[in-house]
Parts: structure tokens; sequence; C-alpha cells
């Protein structure tokens, strides 16, 4: 096979189950903050989205000091309340000896994004790991879409994800989706009024080379 291939992957509940340390990071700015506990199945399908537009929706405090009170907590420990979904490292493994570009999408601060990865000892296996920076602050920002087509013109891409705005991503790049089951969003709310194909896990642990060849071949 010829075509150049690259996969960028989400992090939280796609690579990773890391519900523990964001949800122990949410409740600590509420107690902080005196802000009443809004933790329910509406409030957890809001991770993957940015900081700043989460905490807008539930408090009028500024969303800067809320986001540096959750970053405070979750560098201190919420990022070690975190395992990998089982097969990760060996399908990583495996799409790396077919020669295929990975990289992390993710809407966690970048230097975060980074010491996670090097805790969990998969880092290596990824050409790229671009989260929020002062250039990049949102899975549809136009300097992402740029990076993708300067850096890695002429490639194949696959975006992979549980989360709707992982399938925006997809969208702007005019790419094909695979949607995870392992977060908080349904396979019908991951297919819904999407502009590109969409392809649906159950979990990470399914994907494989084969099934990437055939889906990129449209037979599924």
């Amino acid at each position: 096979m010829t075509r150049k291939i690259l996969i960028s992957f989400d992090l939280d509940f796609t690579l990773i189950d890391n519900q523990e340390g964001i949800l122990n990071s949410f409740k600590y700015v509420f107690k902080e903050f005196n802000i009443a506990e809004k933790i329910n199945d509406d409030f957890k399908k809001t991770i993957g989205l940015p900081l700043e537009i989460v905490f807008k929706n539930i408090s009028n405090i500024d969303p800067k000091e809320l986001i540096n009170s959750f970053r405070k907590y979750y560098a201190k420990k919420g990022i070690y309340q975190v395992v990998l979904f089982p097969e990760v490292a060996n399908i990583l493994n495996s799409l790396k000896k077919h020669n295929i570009i990975l990289g992390i999408v993710t809407s966690k601060k970048q230097e975060l994004a980074k010491k996670l990865l090097e805790n969990l000892q998969i880092i290596e296996y990824f050409d790229f790991i671009i989260g929020e920076s002062l250039k990049i602050k949102s899975k549809t920002d136009l300097n992402l879409k740029n990076f993708f087509f300067q850096e890695y013109p002429n490639y194949t891409y696959f975006i992979i994800g549980d989360h709707t705005s992982d399938r925006k991503l997809a969208e702007m790049l005019n790419c094909k989706f695979i949607g995870v089951l392992t977060g908080t969003h349904t396979k019908e709310e991951l297919l819904k009024d999407s502009s590109v194909p969409v392809f649906i896990l159950d979990t990470i642990s399914q994907l494989s080379f084969k099934k990437l060849f055939s889906f990129m071949k449209g037979n599924e």
C-alpha cells in the first residue's frame, strides 16, 4: 500500500479513561468558588469541549479564574487519575509498523497532554501532539487546519474520537471520522447530520489496520 495515511486521535475517552481525574478537577473548582455542583449526564457530555465554553455555561465568574483552578488540581492530581483503554499500546505499535503518521489533537493544554502521554509511556508513538496553546484554541481553529495541510499535504486523514467536536475536526478537514462509544456520546449523536463518512467502533480496541483500510476503500 503506497497511500500516505495520517491518524489523529482524541485523548480523553478515546485512548484513555480520565473521567475520574476530570470530574475531580471540576469538583475542586466548584468547592473553591462555591458553585453548586452540576455533575450529571448532560454535564459529562461537555467533557472534551474547551474549558472556557464549559465554565461560561455554568457560572458568571471569570472563566479564566475557574480554568486556572481546574488546571491547578489537574496538573497536581488529576493527571495521575487516568488509565489507558485496553490494547491501546498494541494498536499504536501495530499502526506504526505500517508507517502511518500518528498524532493527538486534544482540548487539553498541550504541555499537560505531553506530560500525560509521557506518564503513560506511549508518547514515542506520536509524530505530533496538539493541545490548547497560544496559537490553537479549539479543534476547529483554522490554525489547526493549516497545520495539517502544510505539514502533511497529500495524506489521507482519519480523525478518531468520542465527541462531536472530533467529528467537527474531520468535517473541517473534509476527511473520514471514526467515532468510539467509550465517551458520553451515542452512536446516533456521532452520526447525526455528519457531512463526512463516519464509522463507529464500540471501543478503540476494535481498531485495526484491516478495518482502517476497509473504511478507506468505502466498505464500511
